[in-house]
């Protein structure tokens, strides 16, 4: 992507402020460091702003000279819990934590954003809402933002949002109109077998006999019950059973995720699953527990709103995306506000930028954020909120 001059301007300090944020990384809710770090930066540039949303979120807010409309920008700024594997000068400080999602660099670009608007006032037309939003990755800021009544205080009437993505080139933006990130939920499987001694596994209730049925047998929901034209996931990804090799186990845990793009379905997995386990209840006379947590809706484009944004941008930048059955709690927003989420590609097979997300090896080269930035710039510029 081209980027105009007041944008390279900004790279080395995009750079160094993505680093800083990288060297702190708080988890969701927790964010006090980085909350503070931001809100130290935009008092530097003299611009509005409200702290402690939700305790640790931050809003800036920029009042254009005729406004027609309120945009909004957000960035989320959490951390994840798992220890970071990079040998990097600006390699996370805090044991077992580490922006291994890229929230660094989305926190980094919106607050470019707040420095190129903040020298080019007399530009803006339209009011502009950054949101430093806490808890994406769990247990989800983006509700509470909008039950509180953040958004509707500073009226916003559209929202975008981007994340760095490794599963595409260096530079490109990864879109798509209408479904383009799946809804999702978490489970969790208790069963409560009877112990037995291994030799005598007549008198006992073998959990393990039983997770494995659910494991093997759960497949078939996907593939019988739903629709084979109707994307969907039903995944398993942690199993626990037994005590010791000769005796039979009394409990087995299993926990997994689901994922689709129809709430239709999503129900329909759910009820498949409970009768599933009323089954292998009365099958092998034992109890199941079975708990869901519904979490993230599917993040749905505005289709008008993505057709704008598309070609506000460099076609040659422009990837249009299958649908991906990652999930994302911006998704919130767009059941409220026309919104238009995308991807920004951080792929560098030359340079070894090819770890996926939630990876202690996640890095990007930080030119990609000159890129986030003028994406945005050139969505205002398109639509007249921002003077040529």
């Amino acid at each position: 992507m081209v980027l105009s001059i007041g944008v390279k301007e900004l790279l080395e300090e995009l750079k160094s402020i993505r680093r800083d944020l990288h060297r702190i990384p708080e988890l969701g809710f927790e964010e006090y460091k980085t909350s503070q770090y931001i809100a130290n930066y935009l008092q530097s540039l003299d611009v509005n702003y409200e702290a402690q949303v939700l305790k640790t979120g931050v809003i800036a807010y920029f009042k254009g000279k005729n406004p027609q409309r309120t945009y909004c920008f957000r960035a989320d700024m959490d951390a994840l819990g798992m220890e970071e594997q990079n040998d990097i000068q600006f390699k996370s400080i805090h044991s077992c934590k580490m922006h291994g999602c890229g929230h660094d660099g989305h926190m980094a670009i919106l607050l470019g954003f707040a420095k190129f608007l903040s020298k080019h006032m007399e530009r803006l037309n339209d009011n502009i809402v950054l949101l430093f939003q806490p808890a994406e990755e769990g247990p989800g800021g983006a509700e509470p933002i909008l039950k509180e009544g953040f958004l509707k205080k500073y009226g916003v009437e559209e929202i975008y949002g981007l994340h760095l993505f490794p599963g595409i080139d260096e530079g490109k933006i990864g879109i798509r109109p209408g479904s383009m990130m799946s809804q999702n939920g978490e489970f969790d499987i208790l069963v409560k077998g009877q112990s037995a001694h291994g030799a005598m596994p007549h008198i006992g209730v073998d959990s393990i006999i039983i997770v494995s049925e659910m494991v093997l047998g759960m497949q078939s929901i996907i593939s019988r019950s739903i629709n084979p034209i109707s994307p969907a996931v039903l995944t398993i990804g942690r199993l626990e059973a037994g005590e010791k090799r000769n005796i039979i186990a009394k409990k087995g845990i299993l926990e997994g995720t689901i994922r689709t793009f129809s709430q239709e379905e999503y129900d329909r997995i759910k009820n498949r699953m409970m009768d599933f386990k009323r089954g292998l209840e009365a099958s092998y006379q034992c109890e199941i527990e079975m708990i869901f947590r519904d979490m993230y809706p599917t993040v749905y484009n505005d289709e008008i709103l993505t057709e704008k944004f598309i070609v506000a941008q460099e076609k040659s930048a422009i990837e249009i995306i299958d649908p991906i059955m990652l999930a994302e709690d911006f998704a919130f927003y767009q059941k409220e506000i026309p919104g238009v989420f995308f991807f920004l590609g951080t792929k560098n097979e030359e340079k070894g930028f090819v770890h996926p997300l939630h990876n202690g090896q996640f890095n990007f080269d930080e030119k990609v954020l000159g890129d986030g930035l003028q994406s945005f710039i050139n969505l205002l510029e398109y639509r007249g909120s921002l003077k040529i």
